[in-house]
């Protein structure tokens, strides 16, 4: 064996071990984003699109490949035999120009028919109606028939349609769970609309699916499906104002979440209450930045990139920017003390 082979040897055993390696990459028992699991019905009509474009791709590669197999072992070289030459074959040429037609009507027509079939507003009594908006980076969800306003995690019942008018706030933005639905666009200045449903009750990861600055793949989201009952009761628990601070210091962190501090570090103008709002604290009304109002029921904050728990909250208000790149909620500077009152207060908001 010379050199050149031993190479030419090694090369085809490190192809096949990348080949291998991301076939088995495929094979993850846990894909939370896998579009080859659907979960609600929009889903399941683009996953039966897929499956039809699939099996009509396999078939025609395997077709191809095995003429192409049959010509290079029927017509190879052989010693003594010359070639026959010819020139056209206008029946082959139209066998070659119909086939292919007729294979793309076969998925064209379903295609289309799925396009249509998805882009139609679900109608009815109990279609469920949340405005979605899309900012850098995070997600605004608004129920406008049930007066409840939250962030990043989308509640909604099992079984119910539910019609997302979605549009942006900034830049561009993708909306997207891949198990309940197909992608949307987020645009600014333009009304979308995407339909979903969830056939159990679970926790659906989303994310947005267009580039959009320097936190893009920290965008993250999540649809929480309920039983009709618990969802009931969840609303009812969102419609409520946030509960009085119980204790001195999560009073002191409610008043220097509103006013800033007192010794003029951070003023007024660039306190919490500038940029969030929370229903039931006088003052704090802003519509800059994610409503707090019942923080603690959210299992995440930040869009899906940290649990909430006190240790995050910590992290998270001594350094915002350093925490998520690209985030609009500065660092002003936050004492010990002062993340200690806030985190308090933070930490009442059920």
């Amino acid at each position: 064996m010379n050199l050149q082979t031993s190479r030419r040897g090694r090369a085809w055993v490190v192809a096949l071990a990348v080949a291998i390696g991301l076939l088995m990459a495929g094979c993850a028992s846990d894909a939370p984003q896998s579009v080859l699991e659907p979960a609600g019905e929009s889903a399941r009509k683009a996953d039966g699109l897929w499956n039809l474009t699939f099996s009509i791709a396999v078939a025609v590669f395997v077709f191809v490949q095995a003429a192409l197999i049959y010509s290079v072992i029927r017509y190879r070289a052989k010693p003594g035999r010359e070639a026959r030459q010819f020139e056209g074959n206008a029946r082959l040429e139209v066998i070659l120009t119909v086939i292919p037609a007729l294979i793309l009507a076969a998925i064209a027509v379903p295609t289309v028919g799925t396009i249509f079939d998805l882009a139609g507003e679900p109608k009815g009594d109990d279609v469920l109606q949340v405005n979605v908006q899309g900012r850098q980076y995070w997600w605004l969800y608004e129920y406008p028939d049930l007066d409840v306003v939250t962030a990043n995690e989308l509640h909604i019942p099992v079984g119910t349609p539910v019609n997302l008018t979605i549009e942006g706030y900034d830049v561009n933005h993708s909306f997207w769970v891949p198990r309940l639905a197909g992608t949307q666009d987020v645009v600014p200045g333009r009304v979308n609309r995407l339909t979903l449903e969830a056939d159990e009750p679970g926790t659906y990861r989303g994310q947005c699916k267009e580039f959009c600055g320097l936190s893009h793949a920290n965008m993250a989201l999540r649809v929480i499906a309920h039983e009709p009952a618990a969802f009931e009761t969840w609303i009812a628990e969102q419609q409520q104002p946030s509960a009085k601070p119980a204790g001195s210091l999560a009073a002191e962190g409610a008043k220097l979440f509103v006013n800033g501090s007192e010794d003029g570090q951070f003023a007024a103008g660039a306190a919490c209450a500038s940029c969030h709002a929370i229903e039931g604290l006088d003052g704090a009304l802003g519509v800059i930045g994610p409503n707090l109002t019942h923080l603690q029921s959210r299992k995440t904050f930040a869009a899906g990139l940290f649990k909430t728990n006190e240790a995050n909250l910590r992290a998270w208000l001594a350094d915002p920017p350093a925490r998520k790149p690209g985030s609009q909620m500065p660092d002003v500077g936050l004492t010990g003390g002062q993340i200690d009152a806030l985190v308090a207060y933070l930490e009442t908001l059920k």
